[in-house]
């Protein structure tokens, strides 16, 4: 290897300043976080109830915290709060989800989706009080238009939604990752730039005020863990 990695890296080291704790305080708080973490649930039913912007901006800098490969941080959140372009977005993903229901989507995929009474209809994305658009990229863009290459874009923006919504739910609000497929609309109605694709579409607010929520069970530890 040339030269030193420590003298090559753009980046400084400091010291770790994480938390540790005993075993019984671990298997406490694991405990505790897990029981928080199941009541999560997605919702479809919002109230239009305001939530404060810096909430959500805060939630956003959490999930920008997530790991990412060669820290290039390849994710734009995109909050729309202006009513139009929510109703421009709700339009367009209408039109997809449709043509999902209506012949792109398979027989069995219609008849695992039955339980959960969902359609093409989507409300939801003009009442909540905000949709958060997650979108990643593929490369960055320099000043000068040179195009720098990003890594494992799809572990790394997965993994930041996936903290999103553990933020979202630690501020008593509710979340639902909506997939419309095709998801360009969402690049050209929020004219975002060449080098950015839409990953998530997430309604986010407070739940209504006689929101069900299906009567599912989550998988047992049996079916999800094997130790070896």
């Amino acid at each position: 290897m040339k030269g030193n990695l420590m003298e090559e890296t753009p980046f400084s080291f400091v010291p770790y300043q994480g938390e540790q704790f005993e075993p019984a305080e671990m298997l406490k708080r694991s405990e505790a976080y897990y029981q928080w973490m199941n009541q999560r649930r997605t919702l479809r039913e919002f109230s239009d109830r305001p939530v404060p912007l810096a909430v959500i901006e805060n939630i956003i800098m959490t999930a920008s915290t997530a790991p990412s490969g060669a820290h290039k941080q390849p994710w734009t959140f995109a909050v729309v709060v202006d009513p139009a372009i929510k109703a421009q977005v709700r339009q367009a993903a209408e039109q997809e989800e449709h043509e999902n229901y209506h012949g792109r989507m398979s027989d069995e995929w219609l008849e695992d989706l039955q339980p959960f009474a969902t359609d093409w209809h989507k409300p939801f994305l003009e009442l909540a009080p905000y949709l958060i658009v997650v979108f990643r990229k593929a490369y960055d863009l320099l000043p000068d238009g040179t195009q720098r290459k990003n890594y494992y874009v799809q572990e790394s923006v997965g993994i930041a939604c996936g903290i999103l919504l553990a933020a979202i739910h630690h501020a008593g609000l509710v979340a639902l990752t909506h997939t419309p497929s095709p998801m360009n609309f969402l690049q050209n109605i929020l004219q975002r730039p060449e080098n950015e694709r839409p990953f998530l579409l997430i309604p986010v607010g407070y739940p209504a005020d006689d929101a069900q929520v299906p009567n599912l069970q989550r998988k047992e530890k049996a079916d999800i863990m094997t130790i070896y």
